[in-house]
């Protein structure tokens, strides 16, 4: 399919034919979008799917934290929440907020922490937007989104607007089923707002503490100043499993830190990571991905699953 503007509705957002997509992710590879959708708000938003072929694709990218855009880019139109309507974040009671999908997860937990609301500090650890997060229940230090998740708010590829609950409380909705890394939000919904519940009051200065003391953490133990993503596979048992096997275990044990393949590289730091080391392709990081997956098979009988999303085509 060749799609041009022409093909599609206006809009009060911008749209931008063959938008270059690696600058907008992490890894900071891939291909164009055919047609990039920076829409203005959730208006602007619902307007354009409302009157948009059914036939052309639809894909959603939020900041790029946690994707492989192929080489040969993504067909149809690419949408990004982007800008202060898609990012705003407020106090909804005195132990809850509501958040845009297009926030980024420490700005979340910055802002409970202004609000004096804990519990959400783990957020803090988890790369990218709220909206990637809710795709795939996101967690570290022990908790994941689930346990904080009140409401989901999207709208569906028709433009549709539609409300789901999670699993703390019965709003009497449609709820949501979000295990391990895991979430059954249908596919052809777009989040984008969500309502997060924390666990009580506190001083905002012993929150953001908390806070500080985790992205010292992270700093330390992730390559997080590389261009890279999240990790890149997700364990193979779920938090809690007795006798846990974790990815970067599994990687290294098969002998896979620092393995090179073209630009790409296995973090030294912690090899549940890929880098690009400056002139990786996305399918040296793919490739090398793979490769990763099946050293670790062989040595220990274990298929690594991707947590990393890979979209798009190949060249």
């Amino acid at each position: 399919m060749t799609l041009s503007l022409a093909d599609l509705p206006s809009v009060r957002g911008k749209l931008i034919e063959h938008a270059p997509l690696a600058p907008y992710t992490w890894f900071r590879v891939g291909g164009p979008a055919d047609v990039l959708f920076l829409p203005v708000d959730e208006d602007d938003l619902v307007e354009f799917l409302m009157d948009l072929d059914p036939n052309i694709p639809v894909t959603v990218l939020g900041v790029g934290s946690n994707v492989i855009i192929r080489d040969g880019g993504i067909e149809g139109v690419v949408i990004r929440l982007m800008g202060k309507s898609w990012g705003t974040v407020m106090p909804a009671s005195d132990i809850r907020l509501r958040a845009g999908a297009g926030a980024l997860d420490v700005s979340v937990a910055r802002a409970a922490a202004r609000a004096g609301i804990t519990g959400l500090e783990f957020l803090s650890g988890i790369p990218g937007s709220l909206g990637g997060a809710m795709r795939t229940n996101a967690g570290c230090y022990g908790r994941e989104l689930k346990d904080v998740l009140l409401q989901a708010y999207g709208v569906t590829r028709t433009g549709e607007q539609v409300t789901y609950q999670g699993q703390i409380e019965d709003f009497g909705l449609p709820q949501l089923a979000l295990d391990y890394r895991h979430t059954d939000v249908p596919d052809d919904v777009i989040i984008t707002e969500l309502l997060l519940q924390g666990t009580g009051q506190d001083d905002p200065p012993l929150i953001s503490a908390a806070i500080d003391a985790l992205q010292e953490q992270r700093q330390t133990s992730q390559p997080i100043r590389d261009k890279t993503s999240g990790s890149t596979f997700a364990n193979p048992d779920p938090p809690g499993t007795p006798n846990q096997r974790s990815a970067w275990r599994l990687i290294d044990a098969a002998g896979c830190r620092g393995l090179e393949l073209g630009g790409a590289r296995v973090s030294n730091l912690h090899c549940n990571f890929l880098i690009n080391a400056g002139t990786a392709t996305a399918t040296d990081l793919e490739t090398l991905g793979e490769l990763v997956r099946k050293r670790v098979k062989a040595h220990s009988g274990v298929d690594l699953r991707w947590e990393v999303r890979r979209i798009g085509r190949p060249l």
